[in-house]
């Protein structure tokens, strides 16, 4: 009797890599914010804020 033979093993193809975000790169984008109580002026300091094209991610979307 002859010893039956095993299929080649096959390997797992690359994942491609992911393309960034166009709009943040890293998933948080930098906004002005307005002060004040009626005026609302401009403030010329900046905060950080969730990319909403990506929610987060840093990747494009599919």
């Amino acid at each position: 009797m002859t010893a039956a033979k095993r299929p080649a093993r096959r390997t797992a193809k690359p994942k491609p890599e992911p393309t960034p975000c166009p709009d943040c790169q890293t998933g948080q984008v930098s906004e002005s914010f307005k002060v004040g109580t009626r005026s609302k002026r401009e403030s010329s300091d900046r905060q950080e804020a969730l990319c909403l094209t990506c929610f987060g991610t840093g990747q494009a979307p599919d």
